[in-house]
């Protein structure tokens, strides 16, 4: 189970007069995502998903707040928790010049993944990503959705419970798309706690158990898709966003 209260992240910035000021990308974000489910963060641009995420990863150091994986402080407990966390930034960037396996390889031994157990765990994830194909093909001559599913694969090598995953799926086709989400959801099932962070409020209604809503730093709603649409008398996640936010010029 993955905890997360009174989260806090102060960053400086420059305002329109050229001055420095502090502002808070999340401001006392609080709540739990338990082992089995699929936790949507949905929110705009700007709206503090991936600085979120980056604090959850152990990738950004917060303000203020606290982060627990069952029962242990992320602060205190770093490198063992860290071992456990898959996290996919939607610009990480991969050695072009390597083949999906040659990556995966190199991935797998970093994690200290047992030299008898890497390549089963490469063909696992080769047949449950559609990777078979291209396995040994330069990861420079893959398309978009390829090389998207070769980075997820890479950061589960070392079986995770923890996935944190940041719009997977953004700008992918649909086919790669539904590749990737039909494997989350199988993830799922095998009880690991999943973040799921995208723009797609659809896929988020597919997926995820339960969905927190980010707005300006701050959580504006959160449940199942189904609790928010009733609560927001709504028939789908986009229009309850902006029943939430009070319309679209909210966010000009």
């Amino acid at each position: 189970m993955l905890k997360v209260k009174d989260l806090k992240k102060k960053f400086v910035r420059y305002n329109a007069k050229r001055e420095k000021e502090e502002f808070f990308a999340d401001n006392g974000i609080t709540f739990q995502a338990n082992d089995g489910e699929i936790v949507g963060i949905l929110g705009p641009n700007g709206a503090g998903k991936t600085t979120l995420l980056r604090m959850i990863a152990g990738i950004l150091t917060p303000t203020e707040g606290e982060i627990q994986f069952d029962g242990l402080s992320l602060e205190k407990n770093e490198v063992a928790i860290k071992k456990q966390i898959a996290y996919l930034s939607g610009n990480t960037k991969i050695y072009q010049s390597l083949s999906t396996y040659e990556l995966l390889k190199m991935c797998g031994e970093f994690y200290d993944v047992p030299k008898e157990t890497i390549d089963l765990r490469i063909h696992m994830l080769a047949t449950e990503l559609n990777l078979t194909d291209f396995l040994y093909q330069r990861i420079e001559n893959l398309s978009t959705g390829q090389t998207q599913r070769v980075n997820i694969a890479r950061c589960l090598i070392h079986d995770p419970k923890y996935y944190i995953l940041d719009e997977a799926t953004s700008g992918l086709d649909i086919i790669s798309s539904q590749i990737i989400l039909d494997f989350i959801k199988k993830e799922r099932d095998r009880g690991k706690t999943i973040l799921y962070s995208t723009h797609y409020m659809e896929e988020a209604e597919n997926i995820c158990n339960n969905v927190i809503m980010i707005n300006k730093g701050v959580i504006i709603q959160e449940g199942t898709p189904e609790e928010i649409r009733k609560k927001t008398k709504t028939t789908n996640l986009r229009d309850a966003f902006f029943a939430l936010i009070g319309g679209v010029s909210d966010e000009k």
